[in-house]
């Protein structure tokens, strides 16, 4: 399933033409739909190559990557939550489930985000913004985090966890792509979490109607996902939720300063807090 995986080398060089075009395209006065698409893509895109990248740069020896999963492992249990071992062995039976698990891992948190991205910069650019941001911040703080190595439970085949991706064929990490390997030591926090709730939040905030809480099964679906395929333990998704909470909160605040020097400067708020009403669309 490599091929499902950008390098962090092809990701750079897409981003650098996207970043370049909408450059380009900016002082020829081109359209400024055109220009606001290439730039927000190749930000994204940009975005994309650091989390790659964070993989193969660590501040830290990857010799205890093993010692720190082992130790969250025995936390979780010390603490009373329930044990990702007796999850996954209670999905193993199942070859059809493990399949949909495993390629639910690799492709669902990439694609429903751009999904939704697209969705919000066509239809409600004022929401696309703040949502943007809520993912760059939110992604950014994970990589601070996973500067620090730490392996999924995959790589604890002692604890009785195992590799079911590697198992089926369909692991995003089982060799060289364009001569580098994903990353397979910064489990915590997970960013595929940060994302899904990230979706969640964005899609119940700004669609109308009842069918909007469907969105609600994909961070559910994504958790169950991430255990079962024991490629996180429940401590990085809790971690990843509180990094994007703290987000949150940082945009909140940042939204009220800004609105009030405006208002106090009698100028025109710029960048306010989006009100999340939707317009059924």
């Amino acid at each position: 399933m490599q091929n499902l995986t950008l390098t962090w080398q092809t990701s750079a060089a897409v981003s650098g033409v996207l970043l370049g075009s909408s450059y380009v395209a900016g002082r020829a006065r081109r359209g400024s739909t055109a220009v606001a698409v290439l730039r927000e893509s190749g930000t994204l895109l940009a975005l994309f190559t650091l989390w790659q990248l964070v993989g193969h740069l660590s501040l830290l020896s990857t010799d205890h990557a093993l010692d720190r999963a082992a130790w969250i492992h025995r936390t979780e249990l010390s603490f009373g939550l329930p044990d990702e071992v007796a999850w996954q062995r209670a999905a193993i039976p199942h070859p059809w489930l493990m399949q949909a698990a495993n390629y639910y891992y690799a492709t669902m948190h990439f694609g429903v985000m751009l999904v939704l991205l697209l969705w919000l910069f066509l239809r409600h650019r004022e929401q696309y913004r703040w949502v943007r941001t809520t993912v760059v911040l939110s992604t950014a703080a994970c990589l601070v985090v996973q500067f620090i190595p730490v392996a999924p439970p995959r790589m604890l085949p002692g604890a009785g966890f195992v590799d079911v991706a590697a198992q089926y064929g369909q692991s995003v990490y089982g060799g060289a792509v364009a001569g580098v390997v994903p990353a397979q030591l910064s489990a915590m926090p997970s960013v595929h979490v940060a994302w899904c709730v990230i979706v969640a939040v964005a899609v119940v905030a700004v669609a109308r109607g009842p069918w909007r809480w469907l969105v609600v099964l994909h961070p559910l679906l994504t958790v169950v996902v991430v255990v079962v395929t024991a490629n996180h333990f429940w401590a990085d998704g809790l971690v990843a939720v509180g990094l994007l909470l703290v987000v949150y909160l940082v945009q909140h605040a940042c939204s009220g300063w800004r609105q009030g020097a405006a208002a106090a400067s009698g100028e025109e708020p710029a960048g306010q807090v989006p009100q999340w009403t939707g317009s059924g669309r």
